[in-house]
């Protein structure tokens, strides 16, 4: 029987975790991204107005906010109460609406009408914080990036990848575990995995691929070493 072999580093490991991942979640991270959107302007709203909504909805809202406003300016001069009704059922819907007229307009007046690329730049907009900055920089811009929302927090610690709860902290660390270019779909497919396999209170670890890794699985490594033995969960050549 062969038995599994843990990786020995805390690198090895997080470098195991994106093997894994990719080969459950395919894609590139425009193509993992559950946000309907064409281009970074419309990233930026759709994940301005995913705060305390599920994509699903937001999905539901945007096209026809797109149609009505389709550029930064046209957005900016959008009037409140139109805007408000038109995104009232993704929550919050005033303050979603303050901020992405003020986004508008600081991309319309700052900017000339371009979403600008930089982190420093993107977080100076309302509504936008690092977490945004990281989708809209990852997944429209190919630019690194690695958002860290509860789904990402979670795991990565539940992998023992990072024991911190600040969503900074926990991106710093988890950026010094793996190249850029692995940052924003990382986080993609951490997100998936929670949502299908990894959920907050009753973990699937028997359907897991990180099981065998992962220092907070439920599943006794003999059970997984019998698996790998009998060619079951075995990744492919």
């Amino acid at each position: 029987m062969r038995c599994v072999a843990r990786p020995r580093s805390l690198r090895a490991r997080a470098a195991e975790v994106v093997t894994r991942l990719a080969r459950q979640f395919p894609g590139t991270a425009e193509q993992l991204c559950a946000l309907e959107h064409d281009g970074s302007f419309q990233l930026l709203v759709a994940t301005i107005l995913s705060a305390q909504c599920t994509d699903e909805r937001v999905n539901m809202v945007t096209p026809g906010l797109f149609a009505a406003y389709p550029t930064p300016q046209s957005l900016a001069e959008a009037p409140v109460e139109d805007l408000e009704e038109r995104i009232r059922s993704t929550g919050f819907f005033r303050s979603k609406t303050k901020n992405l007229l003020g986004m508008a307009q600081g991309v319309t007046e700052r900017f000339g009408g371009e979403v600008p690329t930089s982190m420093e730049d993107l977080t100076s907009l309302p509504g936008v914080g690092r977490k945004t900055a990281n989708v809209v920089r990852s997944v429209a811009m190919g630019l690194p990036g690695l958002p860290v929302d509860t789904h990402v927090g979670r795991l990565t610690r539940r992998l023992g990848l990072t024991t911190a709860t600040d969503p900074v902290k926990v991106e710093s660390e988890i950026d010094a575990l793996i190249p850029p270019e692995e940052w924003g779909t990382l986080s993609l497919r951490l997100i998936l995995h929670g949502r299908k396999t990894c959920r907050a209170r009753l973990p699937r670890c028997g359907e897991c691929v990180l099981a065998d890794i992962c220092p907070s699985s439920l599943v006794p490594l003999q059970s997984v070493s019998r698996r790998a033995a009998s060619g079951v969960d075995r990744p492919p050549r």
